[in-house]
């Protein structure tokens, strides 16, 4: 290109835009599942980070570890905040089988299966959305940190099973906690309180 030939210059017509845009080629139903897809997601962490919370509060300590324990437990805690769902997957995993009372046989299982959502998860959450195909399939641009694109057409019914298997986790994940005779943290479930607010 010479600095002699014209530059032809434009800008996006806003006002021209289909409503909607950039969502508008896929149906209402496909945004609605693929927010509750997500927003399942995002109850699986907290659940992760209230079933951490549950495990290491009720570990007990001999006498000798326990300003070591609890000198640690307030930062592990900060961390359940910010996690990502890989690594609350793995704290998770060593809170239930660090605790001595633990009654989950297939902890191991649990964590992989979590681990293994999670590139699903990654790809809801970070994908660019193309235009669906004529089963309202699209295959999200979506390329991972090992350069591996994801080439799998999503649609409808695709998202109802991730939701629904989120939820599953997500029942398993509770199970572990009220399985060991514990309320789960924030619910008005039956069990033993863990922690109570001082009124």
């Amino acid at each position: 290109m010479s600095d002699e030939e014209p530059v032809n210059r434009s800008v996006i017509d806003r006002k021209n835009l289909p409503p909607l845009f950039p969502t508008h080629r896929h149906e209402a139903e496909f945004w609605e599942y693929l927010g509750r897809s997500i927003a399942s997601f995002g109850f699986l962490e907290e659940v992760l980070g209230k079933a951490i919370f549950a495990f290491t509060a009720t570990r007990r300590y001999r006498e000798e570890e326990i300003d070591a324990a609890y000198a640690v437990w307030h930062s592990k805690l900060e961390r359940v905040l910010t996690d990502q769902l890989v690594n609350l997957a793995e704290t998770y995993g060593k809170a239930v089988r660090d605790h001595p009372d633990t009654t989950t046989e297939n902890i191991v299982e649990l964590v992989e299966d979590i681990k293994s959502a999670a590139v699903i998860r990654n790809v809801l959450c970070h994908g660019s959305w193309r235009t669906p195909n004529a089963n309202g399939a699209a295959v999200p641009l979506f390329v991972n940190r090992r350069k591996e694109i994801f080439e799998t057409a999503i649609n409808v019914t695709y998202l109802r099973q991730v939701q629904a298997d989120v939820a599953a986790l997500t029942c398993s994940v509770v199970d572990t906690v009220t399985h060991m005779g514990w309320q789960f943290p924030g619910s008005a479930g039956p069990g033993k309180q863990i922690w109570t607010k001082d009124k």
